[in-house]
């Protein structure tokens, strides 16, 4: 059994203890003031044998029929307690201004018993209205939020009571009636309270600065560059939270997952009860560079280029790139993909912008080989040595691995490079290596060089 099962439980076990003494007490003494707060009494436990269903029935997880959970329960629970309380302040209202008109004479006696339910009454409420507060906040129950609202209501028309029992102690017959009046009040304003926000909740009005407080988180979040809008509606304990932002277009989809993530840990890092959806938006920000926007072009038509040069020729943009094309498809085919890219690239960039592509063979994703024998091995690495010798600034050449496929030799090789170098300057001599090596070897298909800082 959950803490809000428990508490509802002893809410209904106060109710019907604090009914039964009441509505004796009243019987017995004809008192008005005390009949009616066991007639609110016994509504209190009606409630609350409703909150006990409703926080049962609100914990059951989303199904196919309710996909969104049972949350909602509490709130029509709390509307029929609602109604309850109204239907009582109506009775109390009549009865006590019949009796304050002289229509319905009735005497009232002002026993010890009476002022000792009262009183208990009173300490019960205090209690109990705290325990069913503390245990809503923490679970985020409208139920048992509803029920702590009432109960505290009830400890003060209890206390009006005790003051309309001490009226008629002193020879005021009416003060009976007169308490009544202050009961039904009371009764009424709690009624009011619970009926409006409970109305709210089913209407699915937003909790007061739930909008603005998750506005505020999301805009915080590295990688957001503005908010579009934030809808929230709770649903029991469940907050749902519909949040839209706007992310750089350029950023690939990897990155704009990473940020929603880290947007949604944040916002139930400081709201727990939010159930968070996220909508991403993607925006042409001020500081595109030419080179991001080419690129986000080619990546959303799903093709991978690379060596983008990005110039400006007497006032007039230039871009070039490195197309990769399936080794295997069609030269027309390959171009038309080709033209398509580059059309793109004009309508974004305007249609003066030179668009040229270089088409190349995209590597196969996996290329099945084996090593190559060790004597293969050393003949590449003394090639490699010897070249490396011939170039100033690039020495140590190391970890040197032969890889024979269907298609040629792979080879792959590590050196050390002055660190001062430029990455520029650093690739040029790499290259000229690898450029060297196929010249001496033509079986080899490939040369990748890893450039290391010298120590």
């Amino acid at each position: 059994m959950n803490d809000k099962e428990k508490a509802a439980l002893g809410s209904i076990t106060a109710s019907a203890l604090l009914t039964a003494a009441k509505a004796t007490v009243g019987l017995l003494t004809g008192s008005l003031a005390i009949l009616s707060e066991a007639g609110h009494s016994l509504l209190d436990l009606s409630a609350t044998l409703l909150t006990y269903l409703a926080v049962r029935i609100s914990g059951k997880p989303a199904d196919a029929e309710h996909q969104f959970g049972h949350g909602k329960v509490e709130s029509v629970t709390a509307l029929a307690e609602t109604a309850l309380l109204f239907l009582l302040t109506a009775v109390v209202i009549w009865e006590a201004l019949q009796r304050l008109a002289g229509a319905r004479p009735h005497a009232v006696e002002a026993t010890a018993a009476a002022f000792a339910v009262i009183a208990a009454s009173i300490v019960i409420d205090f209690f109990r209205a705290r325990t069913l507060q503390r245990v809503a906040e923490a679970t985020f129950s409208e139920a048992l939020e509803a029920d702590a609202l009432h109960f505290s209501s009830d400890l003060w028309s209890s206390v009006a009571v005790l003051i309309g029992l001490g009226g008629v102690a002193l020879g005021y017959s009416w003060a009976d009636a007169a308490a009544a009046l202050v009961v039904a009040v009371f009764i009424c304003i709690a009624g009011w309270r619970l009926g409006r926000r409970t109305i709210a909740t089913l209407t699915d009005a937003a909790p007061a600065g739930v909008s603005e407080r998750v506005a505020s988180i999301a805009r915080r979040i590295p990688g957001i560059v503005g908010v579009e809008r934030v809808r929230a509606r709770p649903a029991g304990a469940v907050l749902f939270v519909d949040l839209g932002v706007d992310v750089s277009r350029t950023l690939p989809l990897d990155r704009v997952s990473a940020i929603t993530e880290r947007l949604t840990r944040a916002i139930r890092a400081e709201i727990p009860q939010a159930e968070v959806t996220i909508t991403t938006e993607p925006r042409a920000l001020d500081d595109e560079t030419v080179r991001e926007r080419v690129m986000m072009i080619a990546r959303n038509r799903g093709v991978a280029i690379h060596h983008v040069a990005v110039q400006t020729i007497s006032g007039h943009l230039s871009v070039s790139a490195d197309l990769e094309i399936e080794g295997t498809l069609p030269l027309a085919a390959a171009h038309d993909v080709a033209s398509g890219l580059e059309e793109a690239v004009r309508d974004e960039l305007g249609p003066d912008v030179e668009v040229e592509t270089h088409i190349e063979p995209l590597p196969a994703d996996v290329l099945a080989g084996h090593d190559a024998p060790s004597a293969r091995i050393a003949e590449v690495r003394a090639s490699l040595a010897t070249l490396a010798a011939e170039i100033a600034g690039l020495d140590e050449v190391h970890d040197v691995r032969v890889r024979e496929t269907a298609d040629g030799e792979i080879v792959n090789f590590h050196c050390r490079v002055d660190p001062a170098l430029s990455v520029r300057a650093v690739h040029d001599l790499v290259d000229a290596v690898e450029r060297g090596l196929r010249r001496h070897w033509p079986t080899i298909q490939r040369v990748i060089g890893h450039a290391e800082p010298q120590r």
